[in-house]
């Protein structure tokens, strides 16, 4: 309870970036700035971590603009496009061909569609025209021609999906790669039941002729994701239109290069809210030797794993100019056994698109990039439970700095919160280099240096202002080293009043009166702060508290407002060093000529009320009681006996083993009925000391037995005396029967 208490505003605090970024990552709240801070971290890694090199298996066969100057604008006539195929494969030997060009109108340049008007109009019946139609049809069909170049040959169609509210369409799609009849045949009892997949959907397409569609293998959309900054950052692999599946133009053409592998995908349940939906987890690819998994996320898409800039002089793929291909300026077999991409760099065909590696980044090289990583195994993804990976760092390391930063300084805060981000950082760079998992970092990130600054900011603004407030109170009275130690915990100390064991000790200057009368005032000011200088040092060397300073008098106390286990072991051992520093002033004083001077000091251990005293205008924080009382008779007392240190019974229980000692007195201070015992610390009790046998025999009114010892003991000269006229006067004047040996001073 104490610890939340003392902490639980400032974890609170902490917590509250930690809370709102759980709510982010748990609830999927589309945040722009987080989203956006994720998309830059992750363009920064994945320029960071490209290969840089060029991936020789793949060719882009570039319609640049060197072909539109020497071919013509486009669309060229499928006649040329032919003989491109042609050139492709019979000359060059390549392994695919894939257009990331549509063909979804037929060709006007062949003039056949001319001909058939003429024959159902002006020329309809004229002799031999329709024959002669017919002969030149197989030659003026260029459609035709481009279909039957495609005829048999590893040539891939490229179309594109669309939505709009109208839902438009064009040309004919191909077959679908998954059918969602298959599934409905399951739901129907033929098989477990699989509800349908998740993918990306659109309602419109636009495709390519029939005739070609119908003359390749296989075809595949070219669609790309742009995210919200208008970046591509990942293509869909699956697409769904009117409940069956569609493969892009880079799956067509992985396929294409392992022989028209089956596609086989593996599903999981989609997370619940997503209308019973399945997630593809990864798709596979039936080969007659294995099963190649490609892994896709949750929408069936995958990042680009982009290999270096873009652009022929990019250096990641191969370019050769369509119209060096059409001409056939390529030396046999340049292209043997390579994946030939058809498309376009030109400004005026409008395929550059904004990646996170160039903002004019040819279209056609995005399906490289893909086709590329899927031969290398390496891929890109977002995994599914990348938002509970989230939420779960973000638990962890806001617990670690909310239950840490608290009790660190600001160095040592720092220190920690760099190394919590460093290591989200490193984790985060580990699962996209050792695995090629996307995991979220932003919200991480940012979460780490709000906690921090709020942190600070609540430990400077509210708790740094207690401990200011606590030094200015306390830092008069107490040591540097005591203040340091109370603002680690400043709501623990406060001016209020509190009843507690305490220690005092009062410690007054002999003969101050003498040398009032004797020095001037500026040189009796310089010898006051000089002795009080020193003795206070010693004071707080031992954690005391300077209560006050009253003429020659020093009054300081232990136990507060730090309290402290030992009080009365440090007191007696501040006066210990009180006396011997007198020594080393006194001898000072006499090598200038000053006068020496002497202390009486009182020490006392009891029940004491502390707190911040005074009246409206003038406060201060002192001790009050009955042992405070007591302590300062202590001090009066210490005179009359000739000694230096006078100690109560309590404070001498409490540090017996300090040093030796010597039992003084019992008395009966005035305003006390209850007796003390009082003592004085010395450094070494002297041989065959006789002392307490002394005592006994006085207590037990035995004059003759106690005059005896007086008179061989090695004390002062004041303490003899005292003992030598109390002894005589109980020879004349014997005390009570019940006297317990306790002498009673009527006077202060």
């Amino acid at each position: 309870m104490n610890f939340l208490r003392r902490h639980g505003p400032r974890i609170a605090v902490t917590l509250l970036p930690v809370l709102l970024a759980l709510w982010h990552a748990a609830l999927g709240t589309e945040w722009a700035p987080i989203h956006r801070l994720d998309a830059a971290l992750y363009d920064i890694r994945l320029r960071a971590t490209m290969p840089g090199t060029r991936d020789e298996r793949i060719v882009i066969v570039d319609v640049d603009e060197r072909s539109l100057d020497e071919i013509g604008h486009w669309p060229w006539g499928r006649d040329k496009l032919a003989q491109l195929v042609d050139e492709v494969f019979d000359r060059q030997n390549a392994a695919v061909l894939g257009m990331d060009v549509l063909f979804s109108e037929a060709d006007q340049s062949s003039g056949l569609d001319s001909l058939r008007r003429l024959a159902d109009g002006p020329l309809r019946g004229q002799p031999g025209f329709a024959e002669s139609l017919r002969q030149l049809e197989p030659v003026l069909d260029y459609d035709g021609r481009f279909a039957r170049s495609l005829v048999d040959r590893p040539a891939v169609l490229g179309y594109y999906f669309t939505s709009d509210r109208e839902g438009r369409t064009k040309g004919v799609l191909p077959a679908p790669v998954l059918r969602g009849a298959d599934f409905a045949a399951l739901a129907r009892g033929q098989g477990p039941v699989v509800p349908p997949l998740q993918a990306y959907g659109w309602n419109g397409y636009g495709a390519n002729l029939e005739g070609l569609v119908s003359a390749v293998p296989l075809a595949g959309f070219f669609n790309s994701i742009t995210d919200a900054d208008g970046v591509v950052r990942s293509v869909p692999v699956i697409a769904q239109y009117q409940g069956h599946y569609y493969e892009s133009l880079a799956m067509a053409m992985f396929r294409m290069v392992h022989g028209r592998a089956d596609l086989l995908p593996v599903l999981v349940p989609a997370p619940e809210g997503e209308g019973g939906l399945r997630v593809i987890e990864k798709l596979l690819l039936q080969t007659p030797s294995a099963l190649l998994p490609v892994r896709v996320d949750a929408n069936a898409s995958t990042l680009v794993p982009y290999r270096g800039p873009g652009g022929a002089r990019g250096g990641s793929f191969s370019y050769v100019s369509a119209s060096a291909v059409l001409k056939g300026q390529l030396p046999a077999g340049s292209l043997q056994g390579k994946i030939a991409l058809l498309g376009s760099t030109a400004p005026g065909l409008l395929d550059l698109r904004v990646t996170p590696v160039g903002e004019t980044y040819p279209g056609v090289e995005t399906h490289a990039n893909v086709i590329s990583g899927w031969l290398d195994g390496r891929s890109l993804i977002r995994p599914d439970y990348a938002n509970g990976y989230d939420a779960a760092a973000l638990l962890l390391a806001g617990l670690l700095l909310a239950l840490a930063l608290p009790f660190l300084s600001v160095v040592s805060g720092s220190l920690l919160t760099v190394a919590v981000a460093a290591v989200l950082a490193a984790l985060n760079f580990w699962f996209y280099r050792a695995h090629g998992l996307v995991m979220p970092v932003a919200a991480q990130l940012i979460m780490v240096i709000a906690a921090f600054a709020l942190n600070i900011g609540y430990g400077y603004f509210v708790e740094s202002r207690s401990r200011r407030q606590l030094a200015r109170l306390f830092g008069n009275y107490v040591p540097r080293e005591l203040v340091r130690e109370m603002v680690k915990d400043p709501e623990s100390y406060s001016m209020q009043a509190i009843n507690r064991e305490m220690t005092v000790m009062f410690c007054d200057m002999r003969g101050f009166t003498a040398l009032s009368e004797q020095m001037e005032p500026l040189a009796l000011q310089a010898l006051l702060n000089t002795v009080f200088s020193r003795l206070t040092r010693i004071i707080r060397k031992h954690r005391g508290t300077i209560d006050k300073y009253m003429g020659d008098c020093v009054m300081a106390f232990w136990g507060a407002p730090l309290e402290t286990p030992h009080h009365a072991r440090l007191a007696v051992a501040a006066a210990l060093d009180m006396v011997e520093e007198l020594k080393v002033l006194n001898a000072e004083h006499r090598q200038r000529g000053l006068p020496e001077i002497g202390i009486g000091i009182g020490i006392n251990t009891g029940t004491m009320c502390v707190g911040d005293m005074g009246s409206y205008t003038r406060r201060s924080y002192t001790v009050i009681g009955d042992a405070v009382n007591l302590g300062a008779r202590l001090e009066s007392l210490s005179k009359l006996y000739g000694v230096q240190v006078v100690v109560g019974d309590r404070a001498h229980a409490q540090s017996a083993d300090l040093c030796a000692w010597r039992e003084l007195d019992r008395v009966v201070v005035r305003g006390r009925q209850q007796a003390v015992t009082v003592y004085m610390p010395m450094a070494e009790v002297p041989e065959n000391d006789t002392w307490p046998d002394m005592l006994r025999a006085y207590r037990e009114c035995r004059w003759d037995d106690a005059a005896a010892l007086l008179a061989v003991q090695p004390v002062g000269p004041a303490l003899r005396s005292l003992y030598a006229s109390r002894i005589e006067a109980g020879r004349q004047w014997p005390p009570m029967a019940d006297w317990d040996g306790a002498y009673r001073f009527d006077s202060r």
